[in-house]
C-alpha cells in the first residue's frame, strides 16, 4: 500500500460512536433532520426536510434517482445439502453475477426448490456466474417471490422486518429495478413534500441509476491510480435529457439528490456540459479538483468513513470544510449514514 494511498485514507477518516448510527429511519420520512450550506455566504442552516422549499433557489431543479431496490439475496441449497447464501449483483448476458458465501464448485447445481435451480459457471474469488433453470427475465419475479432484501453491513442490527425492510429501504417513487442499495438521499421525500414542492416551483426530474454493492466496498489502492471506480448503469430518458439541458441553459439551479444522480448527470455529460450519453455503465471517481460539468448542488446523507462518496461530497466544497459540517452535524444529534438525516450544499 503505498503512502500517497494511505494518507488519503487517513484524510478522510473520522470516528463516529455506534449511536449515530440509524439503525431504521424516522417517521414520517420527511421529519428527518436537514443541515444546509450556502456556499456563496458561507451561512448553515438547521431545520426539516418538509421545509426543504424554503432553502432552495428560485428556478430550482431536483433530480431524483428513480431506482428500485430488488430482494437480492437468496438462500440456496448445494447438492451436498449444506445452506448457501448468495447476493444478486447483475446479469451478464443470459448469466447472473452473485457473491457467495461460501466456496461453490464449477459445474454443480445449487437448489432454490424443487423446480428452481442455478448451474455454477465461473467463479472469480467470491464472485460467481450462475446459468439459472429459468428464463432470466423472470428474475425479478423470482426475486420478489423468494428474496430478502439487503442492508448495508452497518445496519445488520437494525429491527426491521422483511416487509419493513420493503417499504422503508425504497423511495416512495422507486420504479425501476435494479438496485442493491437504495439511493438513501431520496429516502426522505415524502409523497407530501413532493407535492409541496411542486406546489412551489420547484421542478422534479428521475433519471436512474442501478447502485451496486461497490457502493459499500472499501475504496481500493487501484481505483485510486486508474480514477474509476465500480461499475454502474445509468438511464436518461430523452425528454428528460431534454428538459434538463434547456433548464441548464437557462441557468437554472439543478440540484442533485444524492451521489446517484451526480455520478449518472456527469457521466453523460461528454461535450459542451450538455446530457448526451443517455445510457450506459459509469465508473466516474469523483473527488476534489473534480469540475462540475452539470450540477449545481447536492442533497445527500452523511457518509462512511474512507468511502468515495465522502470525497465525492468534499468536491463540492473542500475536505476541512466537509468535516466541520459532519461535526456540526454531531453536536446536533443527527443520524448518520442510510438511515439518518441529510443535508444540502448549494
Amino acid at each position: 500500500m503505498s503512502i500517497n494511498f494511505k494518507r488519503l485514507l487517513r484524510d478522510y477518516n473520522y470516528n463516529l460512536p455506534a449511536d449515530f448510527i440509524a439503525l431504521k429511519p424516522v417517521r414520517p420520512r420527511d421529519s428527518a433532520k436537514l443541515l444546509v450550506y450556502q456556499r456563496s455566504s458561507n451561512k448553515i442552516s438547521y431545520d426539516k426536510f418538509f421545509n426543504l422549499s424554503g432553502y432552495l433557489p428560485l428556478g430550482s431543479v431536483l433530480v431524483f434517482n428513480q431506482t428500485k431496490v430488488i430482494p437480492a439475496r437468496l438462500v440456496l441449497q448445494k447438492e451436498s445439502g449444506g445452506k448457501v447464501r448468495v447476493l444478486y449483483l447483475g446479469r451478464v448476458g443470459n448469466y447472473l453475477e452473485v457473491l457467495a458465501d461460501r466456496k461453490l464448485t464449477i459445474d454443480s447445481d445449487i437448489f432454490l426448490n424443487d423446480k428452481l435451480k442455478f448451474k455454477v459457471i465461473k467463479h472469480s474469488r467470491a464472485h460467481y456466474l450462475l446459468k439459472p433453470s429459468f428464463a432470466v427475465s423472470q428474475l425479478n419475479k423470482i426475486l420478489e417471490q423468494y428474496g430478502k432484501t439487503p442492508l448495508p453491513p452497518y445496519l445488520r442490527y437494525s429491527p426491521l422486518s422483511e416487509s419493513s425492510r420493503r417499504e422503508q429501504y425504497q423511495t416512495v417513487f422507486a420504479r425501476v429495478p435494479g438496485s442493491v442499495a437504495a439511493p438513501t438521499a431520496s429516502l426522505h421525500f415524502t409523497k407530501r413534500l413532493l407535492h409541496n414542492l411542486k406546489k412551489s416551483g420547484v421542478s422534479l426530474k428521475f433519471v436512474t441509476l442501478h447502485v451496486n454493492l461497490g457502493t459499500f466496498a472499501p475504496l481500493t489502492q487501484d481505483q485510486v491510480i486508474t480514477n474509476k471506480l465500480h461499475r454502474e448503469y445509468y438511464e436518461i430518458d430523452k425528454s428528460t435529457a431534454q428538459f434538463l439541458n434547456k433548464a441548464k441553459m437557462e441557468q437554472r439551479p439543478i440540484i442533485a439528490v444524492g451521489t446517484t444522480v451526480v455520478r449518472a448527470l456527469e457521466s453523460s455529460c461528454v461535450a459542451n456540459n450538455k446530457i448526451k450519453k443517455l445510457r450506459g455503465d459509469t465508473r466516474l471517481f469523483i473527488k476534489p479538483g473534480y469540475k462540475f460539468k452539470f450540477v449545481n448542488g447536492l442533497i445527500t446523507n452523511f457518509h462512511v468513513p474512507r468511502s468515495s462518496l465522502l470525497m465525492l461530497v468534499s468536491a463540492f466544497l473542500s475536505r476541512q470544510k466537509l468535516f466541520k459540517l459532519y461535526n456540526l452535524a454531531r453536536r446536533r444529534n443527527f443520524r448518520f449514514f442510510s438511515f439518518g438525516d441529510g443535508m444540502m450544499i448549494r
